[in-house]
């Protein structure tokens, strides 16, 4: 019987600078499932892709339960090859005058330089993702002269070079600017198209878009909501997770919020 589950957490919780940065956490995610998980700033939501990651570790308890692809033993090399990882503090490791094509094949080996002697396949296997992206305008171009969201995109793309099971994507729209924003949002949308599925770190209500199946949402450490989008998204609850008085509207696809006069 095959196991429905790539995540199963049990009680978990963990220290960082003897601080509790997780607390009593019991999650289960499917293979099936886009997720969001959603949260102001200092909820937890980084920890919890922390300890996905193995960046930090569960304290030992009796009845503690933490598994990755069914496994309790995680390789973490393994673990690399089905999960990719995209965050903000990647773009100061890379050289600003590294081309977009060999930054995307850097991901095949870790890397963030450019990879000499490589072979046909991985330049055929480059080519096809830059292709299915549509950014071949992009790909002889150097990274530090690409805008804030084309650089969010080839990031992706990179993370995406490995063919993951797993892509999480930690606050893919923080910083940039309107037209950014979206052009990010619809490329991640089209991703759904591909098996890799997604987690998406954030704490802006416009990531929310369709393909998105559970949404889960963090405050002070604890999972306060998680379902579906029409059983979690909703005025009361994204008042108490952002402790704002808010009315939250959904509009061809899209939700809005706006501020309750006081």
């Amino acid at each position: 019987m095959t196991n429905d589950y790539w995540l199963e957490a049990k009680n978990i919780s963990c220290l960082k600078n003897e601080y509790e940065v997780v607390k009593d956490l019991s999650l289960k995610l499917k293979y099936s499932e886009n997720v969001i998980l959603i949260g102001p700033n200092g909820s937890g939501k980084s920890s919890l892709i922390e300890l996905i990651n193995r960046n930090i570790y569960p304290v030992l308890k009796k009845d503690t339960v933490f598994k990755i692809f069914n496994e309790e033993r995680i390789n973490i090399w393994e673990l690399r090859k089905k999960i990719s990882t995209v965050n903000n503090d990647v773009k100061t490791r890379i050289n600003p005058m590294l081309k977009v094509f060999d930054l995307i094949i850097s991901g095949l080996y870790g890397k963030y330089c450019k990879i000499s002697d490589i072979s046909e396949i991985e330049v055929s296997l480059v080519e096809n993702l830059i292709n299915k992206m549509l950014l071949t305008n992009l790909s002889q171009k150097y990274f530090s002269h690409l805008s804030e969201g084309e650089k969010q995109i080839v990031l992706i793309a990179r993370a995406l070079i490995r063919k993951p099971k797993i892509l999480i994507l930690d606050e893919p729209i923080a910083n940039l600017d309107l037209k950014s924003k979206f052009q990010v949002i619809d490329q991640i949308n089209e991703l759904n198209n591909l098996n890799t599925k997604i987690i998406c770190i954030t704490h802006d209500i416009s990531m929310i878009t369709e393909i998105y199946n559970r949404i889960i949402m963090l405050k002070n450490r604890l999972i306060i909501a998680d379902g579906t989008q029409s059983e979690t998204i909703n005025s009361k609850n994204l008042s108490n997770l952002f402790d704002i008085n808010i009315d939250v509207i959904k509009h061809k696809g899209n939700w809005h919020i706006y501020r309750k006069p006081k």
